[in-house]
Formats: C-alpha cells, structure tokens, sequence
C-alpha cells in the first residue's frame, strides 16, 4: 500500500507540473507507463446527467454552457486544422476525454482514433497521425474554455472530423 501511495505521488507531482499541455493518444499514454486511471481520480466529470451532485457543473444552465465551451472548443480544433492545411480524404471519427485545469486551460487532450468497421485503406496514415498529434499540441499549448471550476475537470465525446475543403476551390 505505502508502495502505491509514493508512486502515485511520484506520479501526480511529475506530471502536474503547472503549464504542462499534452495532447496524445490514449495508448501512447499507457505506452509511457501513465495510468488514466489516475487522471480520472483527479479530475471530475464536467456534469453528470444521472446525479448533478457529482458533476463540476451543476444547474442546467452551467451544463449547457460547458457542452457549448466543450463544443465551440472542438470546432475551433478543427479550423485550426483547416487553417494549418491538414486535410482528410475521408471521414475520421474520434473518441477523446479531455482534462481542464479549473482555470479552462487544457491539461491533457487524450484521444484514439475509432477503427471499428472502418477498412484498412480508410484509416488515417502514420504520417497524418503524427501530424494530427503536432497540430492538436499546437492548438492546447493556448486554448482556454471560457469558463472555470472550483477543481479540476473532464468532458468526453466523440467526434467526427470531416473531408478539408480546399480554400481555393470552395466557391467553384
């Protein structure tokens, strides 16, 4: 027990450290010996449709600002893909949990890919993961929801990224 009591404290203050943005796959995170177990020990679900009193947020009115902050955040991604020329042949679903400092920063933006029934040729190549992954890094090192919590908090969700329309042939 004192065992895991000191590695989970070794755990949390090297990887707490303040300004610390990641964005990564949740199995390149289990690759590195990082239990998410743990992050969800820490951080609390933004709401809970079951039982509010276990949610960050609690009224009505705070969980439809969080879903729209949630929601704005992952268009905002995905313009800021467009905006660096990352594009898509097809469409990518994606799975993501991300964790907030209470101060609406991104703390951790974990993520997988879904490849449940899609084919082989379909799925995203190594080069377009690495640089979703260096975009997505870019994107968390400035990104602040417009709210904040007492403590820290999670949201997820899953969410499609669609084909790039080139800018130049959009009107055509």
């Amino acid at each position: 027990m004192r065992h895991l009591i000191f590695s989970t404290f070794i755990f949390l203050t090297s990887f707490a450290s303040f300004g610390q943005h990641i964005g990564s796959t949740f199995k390149d995170m289990e690759i590195k010996g990082i239990n998410i177990d743990s992050f969800n020990r820490i951080y609390k679900s933004a709401f809970d449709n079951v039982d509010t009193s276990q949610g960050v947020f609690k009224t009505e009115s705070e969980k439809q600002d969080i879903i729209q902050a949630y929601y704005k955040m992952l268009q905002d991604f995905k313009n800021f893909l467009v905006d660096n020329n990352f594009k898509l042949d097809k469409a990518t679903k994606c799975y993501n949990k991300i964790y907030f400092n209470s101060d609406g920063t991104v703390d951790y933006f974990l993520y997988n890919f879904i490849k449940k029934n899609v084919k082989i040729e379909d799925q995203l190549s190594t080069a377009k993961q690495i640089e979703f992954n260096r975009l997505l890094n870019l994107f968390i090192k400035n990104y602040k929801l417009p709210m904040t919590a007492k403590t820290k908090f999670s949201q997820c969700g899953t969410t499609t990224y669609s084909p790039t329309i080139d800018k130049d042939n959009q009107n055509k």
